[in-house]
């Protein structure tokens, strides 16, 4: 497990740091998106990263790797949106935002920690393009919650399924060190 948390950790800083540095550069204007426009904008990456992996090469000079990032980036950006609201113009700092988008991805990282010990890290035995069928799944359900108007009957909330599409990209950008390694 300290060889998980490790890649974790690893995976996180590198989405982290991207994270700071874009919001920098543009500011906070994210914060004025609704949650269904992060959960598209996840969508869009996760069927590139299918279609790259199907096609299995890219015309646009960036691969599966960054498409992860983002994921992972957007689903804090969301989970950041669902527990503050969405304002009408920005109203944080590039700083705080990066507090609050680290906070989420500790949460995640603290779920993935009670999960692992539950599953004994199957995750390790799963295939790049299943995690990426595991996200598209959980974007289908997070649609059908949002069209639903946040209502489920028994299911988990919009929120579960942000820090699992979180946590299967970080899984699938440490299978690909893995295979690359």
């Amino acid at each position: 497990m300290d060889k998980t948390l490790q890649q974790f950790d690893t995976v996180i800083s590198e989405c982290l740091a991207l994270f700071t540095k874009k919001a920098k550069d543009y500011g906070t204007a994210w914060r004025i998106l609704r949650v269904p426009s992060l959960t598209d904008q996840i969508l869009i990456k996760a069927q590139r990263i299918r279609t790259l992996q199907q096609v299995g090469h890219s015309k646009v000079d960036e691969g599966i790797r960054p498409e992860l990032v983002g994921i992972i980036n957007y689903a804090a950006m969301a989970l950041v949106q669902l527990e503050r609201g969405v304002v009408d113009a920005p109203d944080l700092s590039a700083a705080q935002a990066a507090e609050h988008v680290q906070h989420w991805m500790h949460e995640a990282r603290d779920l993935m920690t009670r999960k692992n010990h539950d599953y004994g890290e199957a995750w390790r035995s799963m295939r790049v393009s299943s995690l990426v069928d595991l996200i598209l799944m959980k974007l289908l359900r997070i649609k059908q919650i949002e069209d639903n108007q946040g209502a489920t009957l028994v299911s988990e909330g919009i929120d579960a399924n942000f820090l699992d599409i979180l946590n299967y990209a970080v899984f699938a950008m440490i299978q690909m060190e893995q295979e690359q390694g």
